[in-house]
């Protein structure tokens, strides 16, 4: 079967590390990167095995002979770089979030809507090894109705601030929920069917300064409260500033017949208590008991290469079911739609906190286009 030839923009940076991930694959050959950084790029096209380099994205999409583009790049040009190759019929698999705006939203599901190619977005966290599990388990029925949940991503980047500046505006120059795909993602995955349909946001004040002696936008801590479709309700919390060891995968999950609460810190455990498997009321289990049974397929037909990936297998097997859907094998499971779904209540977000925490809703991208 003939390889896909891929691009990928952001070869110097994040980009790079979906190396692995291609090379796993059969059906993909990395043919053309693409990043500003000059001085660089050479040795990244060297790195990745690419046949060309670019220092201009659109030189890349239009002489670069490639049939889908990774994009790694800042989060700020996501929208822009997704639109420019879908509507040149060009595969998009692009890192989070989707966009930076409502607005760059509504452009983004309008090139979906005129492009033939597959949009996908390449939210990593849904493919770890315990989301999966519980992904699973709610599909077989183990939780009953799930109705509540949490996710939290506490990352303290201050001095990635400074050595990516990008960040300083879009995730912690914006007050809100700026960077909530990672922990809003499984949890949609977990409530099949159902999305957000609005939410409110607070914060938890400024504590800290950044080199130049000013406040971050961004409170310290943020807190989404999202009303489901369902009647269900998810708490985000994203904190990127604040002292202390990172814990950016922590889940919960309650449901009528079983609940989840990842583990928080290294040496803990996944645990679960599912009705119909814990030996008590009040036992839990070791997620990784249900391994075993529960570990979907993709999981156990890949799991050394996907370790050996990156970003919990999420950076392989993302791939596998972005060329899965190119080539029609199944559906795209992260599709403009559920792209949307996680990225929205974030921004939203952003205008509930300016607004003292008011609950607002979420547009619906099914609807035919999303209102100004």
């Amino acid at each position: 079967m003939t390889k896909l030839k891929l691009g990928i923009v952001g070869a110097c940076g994040r980009g790079a590390s979906f190396r692995a991930g291609c090379l796993a694959t059969d059906r993909l050959t990395i043919h053309a990167v693409c990043d500003t950084n000059a001085a660089q790029l050479e040795q990244a096209r060297q790195n990745l095995g690419a046949a060309i380099g670019f220092t201009d994205y659109e030189t890349m999409l239009d002489r670069g002979d490639v049939a889908a583009v990774v994009i790694g790049t800042p989060m700020q040009f996501h929208a822009p770089m997704a639109v420019a190759a879908l509507l040149r019929g060009i595969h998009v698999l692009c890192e989070v979030t989707a966009a930076v705006s409502v607005a760059e939203c509504r452009e983004l599901l309008a090139a979906c809507r005129a492009s033939r190619a597959v949009y996908m977005m390449a939210e990593n966290y849904t493919y770890m090894r315990p989301n999966q599990i519980v992904k699973e388990l709610v599909r077989r029925g183990e939780f009953g109705t799930p109705y509540y949940a949490e996710g939290e991503y506490i990352h303290e980047l201050k001095g990635l601030n400074v050595v990516t500046p990008w960040r300083r505006k879009w995730q912690t120059g914006i007050n809100g929920i700026t960077y909530g795909t990672h922990s809003l993602g499984p949890i949609l995955q977990w409530m099949p069917g159902d999305r957000v349909e609005r939410v409110c946001c607070a914060g938890s004040g400024h504590h800290y300064r950044d080199p130049r002696g000013a406040d971050y936008e961004n409170e310290d801590s943020c807190v989404m409260l999202c009303q489901m479709r369902s009647g269900g309700l998810v708490k985000i919390r994203v904190d990127m500033l604040s002292d202390r060891p990172h814990a950016m995968t922590n889940y919960q999950l309650q449901g009528t017949n079983g609940c989840y609460e990842s583990a928080r810190a290294a040496g803990e455990r996944n645990r679960v208590w599912l009705r119909a498997k814990s030996p008590s009321a009040h036992q839990w289990l070791d997620l990784a008991e249900l391994e075993k049974d529960y570990l979907p397929e993709l999981w156990t037909r890949h799991a050394d290469a996907a370790e050996k990936a990156g970003h919990g297998g999420g950076d392989l097997l993302e791939l596998l079911d972005f060329v899965a859907a190119i080539d029609g094998e199944r559906s795209c499971p992260i599709g403009i739609h559920e792209a949307l779904d996680m990225t929205l209540p974030g921004l939203i977000s952003q205008e509930s906190i300016v607004h003292g925490g008011v609950w607002l809703p979420v547009p619906d991208s099914r609807d035919h286009l999303l209102p100004s």
